[in-house]
């Protein structure tokens, strides 16, 4: 079986047109090696943001009819973050089957997260012009099917920080602290990954073009999985 019939099957999806697969997993680092001209995956990737935001904004409209604007907003942001559309082309695979670079490969950058979460973009943007908008609704609310559930778990929190400071602080004296894990990318184009901790233990993470959208989001992640201790158990009083 040749790597892009593997993919298509991890990916539940036959592409009439192969070349536009194999287009998504070129990565621009290609054009470095092999010249300028070299068609490479940011225009699909430009592509499947978009489709990704509006197939996303469509469901949370329909799903959650009391969210108000702002708030609608704020779910699909978190919902797009780099770090999970990194985790969905790592799900894939993705990293196994891109087309990059010599240096780039060396580099790591098959497990990258920034390229892997372009990889992913780039897929559905692929998607959509091969099989048109429901090939790449159908395949978007699969792949975020358990995200979209648990944003009614979650709830809309306008100021997840603030939240999590008042939910820890109703029963510990300590509030949470946060603490910047990784930066990486070139200075115009930052990637921050942050996490929360509360008494040293790792409470969730995040990451944003921000160290604000990544400690926001790594306090939305900790609000979901946030388990408060149980109140001590009444001893009985020692017999007289």
């Amino acid at each position: 079986m040749s790597a892009l019939a593997e993919l298509q099957q991890h990916l539940g999806y036959e592409f009439g047109d192969s070349g536009l697969l194999r287009l998504a997993l070129t990565h621009p680092s290609v054009a470095q090696e092999a010249g300028p001209q070299t068609p490479h995956n940011q225009r699909l990737e430009f592509l499947g943001d978009a489709v990704l935001g509006l197939v996303l904004a469509e469901a949370l409209y329909q799903r959650y009819p009391d969210f108000k604007e702002g708030t609608l907003t704020k779910t699909r942001a978190r919902l797009v973050n780099h770090r999970t559309l990194a985790e969905k082309g790592r799900g894939l695979r993705l990293g196994h089957y891109l087309a990059l670079s010599r240096s780039d490969a060396s580099q790591g950058g098959r497990d990258r997260a920034s390229t892997l979460a372009d990889a992913f973009e780039a897929v559905l943007g692929a998607l959509l012009l091969d099989g048109g908008f429901p090939a790449a609704r159908a395949f978007i609310l699969q792949q975020f099917s358990q995200e979209l559930e648990e944003v009614e778990k979650q709830g809309a929190s306008d100021n997840p920080k603030g939240e999590l400071q008042e939910r820890i602080q109703a029963w510990s004296a300590t509030g949470p602290a946060y603490h910047v894990l990784n930066i990486a990318g070139p200075d115009h184009d930052r990637l921050f990954e942050c996490a929360v901790l509360h008494d040293g233990r790792e409470l969730g993470r995040g990451s944003g073009r921000s160290k604000q959208a990544a400690e926001t989001e790594a306090a939305l992640q900790a609000l979901l999985h946030l388990e408060e201790p149980a109140p001590p158990t009444p001893t009985d009083p020692p017999p007289a």
